[in-house]
Protein backbone atom coordinates (compact mmCIF):
# COMPACT_ATOMS: atom_id res chain seq x y z
CA UNK A 1 0.00 0.00 0.00
CA UNK A 2 2.55 2.57 -0.48
CA UNK A 3 1.36 5.67 -2.06
CA UNK A 4 1.98 5.92 -5.60
CA UNK A 5 5.14 7.61 -7.03
CA UNK A 6 2.86 10.39 -9.22
CA UNK A 7 4.53 13.51 -7.96
CA UNK A 8 7.17 12.04 -5.85
CA UNK A 9 9.12 10.26 -8.84
CA UNK A 10 9.59 14.09 -9.90
CA UNK A 11 12.25 13.82 -7.13
CA UNK A 12 13.58 11.16 -7.60
CA UNK A 13 11.94 9.10 -4.75
CA UNK A 14 11.14 5.74 -4.28
CA UNK A 15 10.21 3.74 -1.18
CA UNK A 16 11.19 0.23 0.09
CA UNK A 17 9.46 -1.60 2.76
CA UNK A 18 11.50 -1.48 6.04
CA UNK A 19 12.94 -4.19 7.88
CA UNK A 20 14.14 -5.02 10.93
CA UNK A 21 17.63 -4.43 9.80
CA UNK A 22 16.25 -0.87 8.83
CA UNK A 23 15.48 -0.31 12.80
CA UNK A 24 19.23 1.87 13.00
CA UNK A 25 18.45 4.02 10.05
CA UNK A 26 14.66 4.61 11.52
CA UNK A 27 16.40 5.54 14.52
CA UNK A 28 18.91 8.12 12.84
CA UNK A 29 16.34 10.04 11.28
CA UNK A 30 14.06 10.07 14.85
CA UNK A 31 17.28 11.21 16.37
CA UNK A 32 18.24 13.61 13.65
CA UNK A 33 14.95 15.16 14.11
CA UNK A 34 15.49 15.85 18.21
CA UNK A 35 19.16 16.80 17.96
CA UNK A 36 18.44 20.55 18.52
CA UNK A 37 16.14 20.19 21.28
CA UNK A 38 17.89 17.85 23.44
CA UNK A 39 21.30 19.90 23.01
CA UNK A 40 19.17 22.99 24.53
CA UNK A 41 19.12 20.50 27.78
CA UNK A 42 23.12 21.58 28.41
CA UNK A 43 23.45 18.04 28.99
CA UNK A 44 26.92 16.15 27.95
CA UNK A 45 26.95 14.61 24.31
CA UNK A 46 26.76 11.18 25.25
CA UNK A 47 23.58 12.07 28.16
CA UNK A 48 21.66 13.36 24.80
CA UNK A 49 22.64 10.34 22.52
CA UNK A 50 21.51 8.06 25.08
CA UNK A 51 18.26 10.08 25.55
CA UNK A 52 17.57 10.01 22.16
CA UNK A 53 17.98 6.35 21.56
CA UNK A 54 15.52 5.54 24.68
CA UNK A 55 13.03 7.74 22.70
CA UNK A 56 13.32 6.13 19.42
CA UNK A 57 13.09 2.64 21.29
CA UNK A 58 9.97 3.77 23.02
CA UNK A 59 8.60 5.13 19.85
CA UNK A 60 9.55 2.25 18.26
CA UNK A 61 7.44 0.18 20.74
CA UNK A 62 5.28 2.26 20.57
CA UNK A 63 4.36 2.35 17.04
CA UNK A 64 4.86 -1.37 17.03
CA UNK A 65 1.82 -1.78 18.97
CA UNK A 66 -0.51 0.51 18.70
CA UNK A 67 0.35 -0.03 14.72
CA UNK A 68 0.97 -3.26 13.79
CA UNK A 69 -0.31 -3.23 10.49
CA UNK A 70 1.27 -0.01 9.44
CA UNK A 71 3.79 0.01 6.38
CA UNK A 72 7.25 0.97 7.55
CA UNK A 73 8.43 2.44 4.44
CA UNK A 74 12.26 3.56 3.87
CA UNK A 75 12.11 6.63 1.80
CA UNK A 76 15.36 6.85 -0.56
CA UNK A 77 16.18 9.42 -3.40
CA UNK A 78 18.54 8.47 -6.08
CA UNK A 79 19.01 5.04 -4.35
CA UNK A 80 20.06 6.80 -0.67
CA UNK A 81 17.86 6.45 2.30
CA UNK A 82 16.89 9.50 3.24
CA UNK A 83 13.81 9.10 5.11
CA UNK A 84 10.92 7.37 6.87
CA UNK A 85 6.93 7.18 6.14
CA UNK A 86 5.12 5.43 8.31
CA UNK A 87 1.62 4.75 7.16
CA UNK A 88 -1.52 2.67 7.79
CA UNK A 89 -5.11 2.23 6.06
CA UNK A 90 -8.05 2.06 8.50
CA UNK A 91 -11.81 1.48 7.54
CA UNK A 92 -12.23 5.23 7.05
CA UNK A 93 -9.20 7.01 7.12
CA UNK A 94 -5.22 6.51 6.38
CA UNK A 95 -3.29 7.71 9.35
CA UNK A 96 0.55 9.34 8.72
CA UNK A 97 1.82 7.98 11.61
CA UNK A 98 5.37 9.36 11.02
CA UNK A 99 7.01 11.04 7.84
CA UNK A 100 10.76 11.92 9.05
CA UNK A 101 13.72 13.27 6.75
CA UNK A 102 17.40 12.98 7.73
CA UNK A 103 18.75 17.00 7.82
CA UNK A 104 20.49 16.97 4.29
CA UNK A 105 16.74 15.27 2.30
CA UNK A 106 14.62 18.38 4.22
CA UNK A 107 13.39 21.70 2.30
CA UNK A 108 13.93 20.23 -1.00
CA UNK A 109 9.77 19.21 -1.94
CA UNK A 110 10.02 15.64 -0.76
CA UNK A 111 7.67 15.49 1.80
CA UNK A 112 4.76 17.81 -0.39
CA UNK A 113 5.49 15.53 -3.21
CA UNK A 114 4.52 12.53 -0.81
CA UNK A 115 1.53 14.63 0.78
CA UNK A 116 0.24 14.93 -2.50
CA UNK A 117 0.46 11.36 -3.45
CA UNK A 118 -0.65 10.58 -0.55
CA UNK A 119 -3.71 12.60 -1.18
CA UNK A 120 -4.18 11.39 -4.52
CA UNK A 121 -4.80 7.71 -3.24
CA UNK A 122 -6.83 8.46 -0.50
CA UNK A 123 -9.19 10.74 -2.40
CA UNK A 124 -9.07 7.51 -4.89
CA UNK A 125 -10.61 5.57 -1.49
CA UNK A 126 -12.53 8.65 -0.84
CA UNK A 127 -10.95 8.95 2.74
CA UNK A 128 -9.29 11.36 4.70
CA UNK A 129 -5.81 11.76 5.94
CA UNK A 130 -5.05 11.89 9.44
CA UNK A 131 -1.64 12.86 11.14
CA UNK A 132 -0.97 14.11 14.84
CA UNK A 133 1.93 17.25 14.60
CA UNK A 134 3.23 18.61 17.67
CA UNK A 135 2.22 22.57 17.74
CA UNK A 136 5.73 23.71 16.89
CA UNK A 137 6.74 21.20 14.29
CA UNK A 138 8.01 23.72 11.30
CA UNK A 139 5.98 21.36 8.73
CA UNK A 140 2.71 22.52 10.32
CA UNK A 141 3.01 24.84 7.92
CA UNK A 142 3.05 22.34 4.53
CA UNK A 143 0.36 20.35 6.16
CA UNK A 144 -2.00 23.56 6.46
CA UNK A 145 -0.82 25.05 2.98
CA UNK A 146 -1.88 21.39 2.03
CA UNK A 147 -5.16 21.59 3.66
CA UNK A 148 -4.82 19.63 6.62
CA UNK A 149 -7.31 21.05 9.38
CA UNK A 150 -6.54 20.68 13.02
CA UNK A 151 -9.27 18.63 14.36
CA UNK A 152 -8.58 17.55 18.05
CA UNK A 153 -5.77 19.48 20.70
CA UNK A 154 -3.81 16.07 21.87
CA UNK A 155 -1.67 18.00 24.41
CA UNK A 156 1.75 19.05 22.52
CA UNK A 157 0.36 17.57 19.20
CA UNK A 158 -2.92 18.44 17.33
CA UNK A 159 -4.66 15.97 15.19
CA UNK A 160 -4.68 17.42 11.62
CA UNK A 161 -6.92 16.13 9.16
CA UNK A 162 -7.40 16.42 5.31
CA UNK A 163 -10.49 15.60 3.21
CA UNK A 164 -10.89 14.98 -0.07
CA UNK A 165 -13.45 17.14 -1.93
CA UNK A 166 -16.67 15.62 -2.14
CA UNK A 167 -18.71 16.08 -5.31
CA UNK A 168 -22.15 17.29 -4.52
Amino acid sequence: MPPPLTHAAAHAVTYRPGTEEDTPFFGAVYMSTRTEEVAQTGWPPEMQAAFLQHQHEAQHSHYGNAYPNSERLVIERGGEAVGRLYLEEFDKEFRIIDIAFLPQARGQGLGEAILRDIHEMASAKGKPVSIHVEKNNPARRLYVRLGFEVKADAGVYDLMEWAPATSE
